[in-house]
């Protein structure tokens, strides 16, 4: 340190003869010079210099890689070489990425049985019961532990009453199912409303068809003694009489239908028997007038002369079976033939409301032209084809299927009627000459 600062004076000032000292001062700088080697101070002799130039190296070389290898445990042997020990690595990384027990137990198996971490409630198939309520809890009240909770549905008024209910009865028209009605107006706080389904449903079916009214009054009978009672339907028929003055306007047919609704809810025994003898010598309307008679006179009819009054709009549609069916089928051809009123024949076919077995309507009629045996019948027929295919009345696959079904009953038709096979191929020839079949179907008539 003193040579160095001597050093530093005689470059500032430029004078390097004074600085130095001489004699033993020379030898003593040259010994503390060899005596030191990197920092370290050794009294070995020059040839162990080399061993301690090797020995600050391989320090440096560990201080350099400590930060990538820290806690690999390497040391230095008394020879100068690197030992490396069997210690695992201490990392924080090391410790993250392993993820066995920390405490030195268990068998690898998943932490709690597998019903621990993020979004899990639970082992699989563990029920959970009910909490008990503490008693200790700040927010405990004794007042709210037996208390019930309900869903309170507030009462219809006449806007959403007519809103809510008339879809009801309208999806009933279409599947006929009264429990479901049943169930739905159960669902609904009625209240005071309770009373009005009647007068609704029975409003909806007068400018409904025949099928329509025939299911209302079934609806009428099964919701007596479950929704609506005695009182409530008695009650609607007071306020329908009534209303009929405004009834009328929308339904001419009004006075007699009512009286029909009438008579058949004394017949199910929803309506008292007195209902109508109530209104004797009381009545100023003659539409409720109307009404009343039509009712007094179908109850006589049956009780004099046992008329049913279960079928009064008769039966709907396909709820009727298949021969009832086959025979309203061929008394409309047979009274056509005598008539010859299409219009007729179109209307009484609409009011059957099967358009899904129009093909027996075509199947009789071709039918009725192999066993005439008549050439007026079979103009009759074919123009009654004509107009209701025309019409739209009778669709095209209607139509083939009572074809095919011709085509295909031709083998026993022959036995029957030897000249079967030459009477259809005229028909079916005519048929597609007016423009009743395509090529297609005259194609697959059959031939001897």
């Amino acid at each position: 340190r003193e040579i160095n600062n001597a050093v530093f004076e005689c470059i500032f000032t430029g004078d390097l003869s004074d600085s130095f000292p001489s004699g033993d001062e020379d030898n003593t700088f040259t010994g503390n010079v060899n005596n030191e080697i990197n920092g370290n101070w050794i009294s070995a002799p020059t040839g162990s210099i080399h061993e301690a130039r090797l020995k600050a190296k391989v320090k440096r070389r560990l201080r350099k890689n400590s930060s990538k290898d820290s806690g690999r445990g390497d040391s230095l042997s008394d020879n100068g070489d690197v030992v490396r020990s069997v210690v695992p690595p201490t990392s924080p990384k090391g410790k993250l990425l392993n993820r066995r027990s920390k405490m030195g137990k268990g068998r690898g198996l998943p932490k709690k049985g597998g019903a621990g971490g993020k979004g899990v409630w639970g082992s699989p198939g563990e029920v959970y019961g009910e909490d008990e309520v503490d008693v200790k809890d700040p927010n405990y009240d004794a007042e709210q532990e037996n208390c019930v909770y309900e869903t309170v549905v507030l009462p219809l008024d006449d806007e959403t009453f007519e809103k809510t209910v008339t879809p009801i009865v309208q999806e009933y028209f279409e599947h006929g199912d009264a429990n479901e009605v049943a169930e739905l107006l159960a669902e609904l706080n009625l209240g005071c409303m309770r009373g009005d389904v009647p007068m609704l449903a029975v409003s909806l079916a007068l400018e409904a068809k025949a099928s329509h009214r025939e299911l209302t009054s079934r609806l009428l009978s099964e919701l007596c003694g479950c929704v609506l009672t005695a009182g409530d339907v008695e009650a609607s028929f007071h306020k329908l009489l009534k209303e009929l003055p405004d009834l009328v306007l929308d339904t001419p047919g009004a006075p007699q239908m009512l009286g029909q609704f009438i008579a058949r809810a004394v017949a199910d025994n929803i309506l008292p028997k007195s209902f109508i003898d109530g209104y004797k010598g009381r009545v100023d309307c003659e539409y409720a007038r109307a009404a009343l008679d039509r009712a007094a006179v179908l109850l006589r009819m049956s009780r004099w002369t046992g008329l049913r009054i279960d079928s009064l709009w008769g039966s709907g549609g396909g709820q009727r079976p298949v021969n009832q069916l086959i025979k309203e089928v061929n008394l409309l051809l047979k009274e056509f033939l005598l008539s010859g009123d299409t219009v007729e024949a179109e209307r009484c076919l609409r009011e059957l409301e099967v358009p899904h077995f129009h093909h027996e309507f075509v199947y009789e009629a071709v039918i009725m032209v192999l066993e005439s045996k008549g050439d007026r019948t079979l103009q009759m027929i074919l123009q009654l084809l004509k107009s209701l295919c025309a019409s739209t009345v009778i669709t095209v696959d209607q139509l083939r299927r009572g074809f095919e079904r011709v085509y295909l009953d031709m083998a026993d038709l022959s036995i029957d009627v030897p000249c079967a096979y030459s009477l259809l191929e005229q028909f079916v020839e005519q048929s597609f000459n007016a423009g009743v079949i395509d090529k297609k179907l005259r194609d697959l008539c059959p031939c001897r």
